[in-house]
């Protein structure tokens, strides 16, 4: 269905008409560079581009009260020494003449948005405004923001759509708090905050920006806060709270709808921030966060200072929501030790509001039949020899699905593995699920890591041999997933995943669908499906479009992990810390005797 982008030239108009070193930083050009290096590098094209409308005062009073409302309209008729003087009753603001008219196109932005989302005229979409909204709150503007654009389209969501579940997720380096406060009662609408905190010695300095802060009354739970006390977090900090916070909660939730409140001062260079994360780290947040909601991702525009970093992460995030592979992350997936201590912190103050979670577990030829390519991306192939893996290393294809007898199923298996070594990986992943045995003169020489689903006993061989039985709940599967799968996938950092569905595998097409949209990001997108043809077409089909980029189908009803699943995993990580790091966020969170 596409991808949206949203904005509108009149949102460059406001600026700072006076010193203030604390707010010359939000300006203009934060749009405008985003905005050409999108048109340079085709992205904007491929969009459909929509043209930002005002948000009414109707739609405006859905958050804040009527007099600031006014207040800010009658910002339009003040002079300089007048905006100046109402700009310093609030923290970190200032006031143009233009601003009313810049907040309601911003508002309206998100709104156009979800709109768009919603009604399926696209699948999801990029708002890029200004000024951004997550700090203000219902009659107070704060930390440049004026109308509070998310939680806006969040209650439109909620009034004119009928939604139920909506997650909101917020990755600028400042603690949303203005979000916060407007749905801390309220269990349709989970907030994730991440942050830096430095135990409170950062703006905005609030003792609610910790992590035991999961909200009030109804909304116990509903508010996840996680504060980065340090400096310096990079890529693998930022996947670990992903994979060992946000998504096991979020798949819990159940979303219909993710708003992403998407600053980019947490990006590497950004002043404000000061962290490591680079910018094809957005690109493999926004890919996780696909996997929800049926893909329904609408991002707005929060923070992100850095002219540079800005322009190249909003590229990354685009090129994600459009279906992209995410480029692979660049150095050692190895989270920081404060990294660690936040996580866990906030799996304690979670773990008694999601249960179901396990935030307290430890926690032979040479021809082919069909390439099928498409867009460059993908290709759907019968196997019959090393021909599909050799495409998967050309710039054409950077993925596929090969159909393969049941009867052969291991010995094409084998033939993968071998060509896939010989024909450029340096490093293969090979997730085998089903009755498929590793083969037996493959060496544990750290080129390929072997991770079978289904075998009888939980058990690391080797650090590069690994076998889980195959869990038999919802939240069995996710949790084999999120903390073990994905975790050793990051921490290999493979070029190429084969997942290899063998006879009797025991996944339903939703599982095994959501296996590959999820290890795409490990390996640049480079996934090989081999699925035996007693499971084609129709596997085959899903696999197809979720490696193309589309979102991968929900896996229905959430249901417990049991504890001789909880177990294993907890065996299992336990032997494999050591040696992947990634590992470890889950086996320290959580407290004594837990994962």
């Amino acid at each position: 269905m596409g991808t949206a982008l949203v904005y509108h030239e009149d949102m460059t108009a406001a600026r700072l008409l006076w010193d203030d070193p604390e707010c010359e930083i939000e300006c203009p050009e934060r749009l405008t560079t985003a905005l050409e290096r999108l048109q340079q590098r085709g992205l904007e094209q491929r969009c459909l581009r929509l043209a930002a409308r005002e948000a009414s005062e109707a739609e405006l009073g859905l958050v804040h009260s009527p007099e600031y409302v006014a207040l800010l309209q009658g910002t339009q008729a003040l002079g300089t020494r007048e905006l100046q003087t109402l700009s310093g009753q609030y923290d970190a603001v200032y006031f143009h003449p233009s601003t009313f008219h810049c907040a309601r196109l911003a508002a309206g932005a998100a709104l156009q948005l979800v709109d768009a989302v919603l009604a399926g005229a696209v699948r999801n979409g990029l708002a890029l405004v200004r000024p951004p909204g997550h700090h203000s709150q219902r009659a107070a503007a704060n930390g440049f923001c004026v109308f509070n654009n998310v939680a806006i389209a969040a209650k439109h969501a909620q009034r004119q759509h009928g939604l139920h579940r909506i997650l909101i997720v917020d990755w600028d380096v400042h603690h949303g708090q203005g979000i916060q406060h407007i749905f801390e009662d309220d269990p349709s609408v989970l907030y994730f905050s991440w942050h830096r905190y430095e135990h409170g010695r950062f703006w905005p300095y609030l003792r609610e920006s910790d992590a035991d802060a999961v909200g009030q009354g109804p909304g116990l739970g509903f508010t996840v806060n996680l504060p980065w006390n340090q400096v310096g977090m990079g890529n693998a900090d930022y996947v670990a709270a992903f994979l060992h916070v946000l998504l096991p909660v979020a798949f819990e939730f159940n979303p219909e709808l993710v708003l992403v409140s998407a600053g980019f001062d947490s990006a590497i260079g950004d002043p404000e921030g000061q962290m490591q994360a680079t910018p094809e780290c957005f690109a493999h947040l926004t890919q996780l966060l696909q996997v929800l909601a049926g893909g329904r991702v609408c991002a707005v525009l929060e923070g992100g200072y850095h002219l540079e970093s800005l322009s190249q992460s909003v590229c990354m995030m685009v090129q994600a929501l459009l279906g992209d592979p995410a480029p692979p992350l660049s150095g050692p997936m190895v989270p920081h030790g404060s990294a660690l201590e936040s996580i866990q912190s906030v799996r304690v103050a979670q773990a008694p509001h999601w249960k179901r979670s396990n935030l307290t577990s430890e926690c032979t030829g040479d021809s082919h039949v069909d390439t099928g390519q498409k867009k460059g991306h993908m290709g759907l192939f019968t196997w019959f020899g090393s021909y599909p893996l050799r495409l998967l290393f050309t710039p054409q294809v950077s993925s596929g699905v090969a159909v393969t007898p049941a009867s052969a199923a291991a010995a094409t298996l084998d033939v993968a593995i071998r060509c896939g070594l010989s024909h450029g990986a340096q490093r293969l992943l090979c997730l085998a699920v089903g009755q498929l045995d590793r083969p037996p003169d493959l060496r544990d020489d750290g080129r390929n890591l072997w991770l079978n689903i289904g075998g009888k006993e939980a058990a690391a061989l080797s650090m590069f041999h690994v076998s889980v039985p195959l869990p038999g709940t919802t939240g069995g599967f996710l949790s084999c997933v999120l903390a073990l799968v994905l975790p050793l996938a990051y921490s290999f950092q493979p070029d190429l995943v084969l997942v290899a569905l063998g006879p009797a595998h025991g996944l339903r097409d939703s599982q095994a669908a959501l296996l590959a949209a999820l290890l795409r990001g490990p390996a640049g997108g480079r996934v090989l499906a081999l699925v035996d043809e007693e499971s084609a077409p129709q596997l085959a089909v899903v696999l197809a479009r979720v490696l193309h980029g589309e979102a991968a189908p929900g896996l229905g009803a959430f249901s417990m992990a049991s504890p001789d699943d909880v177990q294993a995993l907890m065996q299992l990580r336990g032997q494999l810390e050591p040696r992947w790091k990634m590992l470890q966020v889950a086996s320290e969170a959580g407290g004594p005797g837990s994962g």
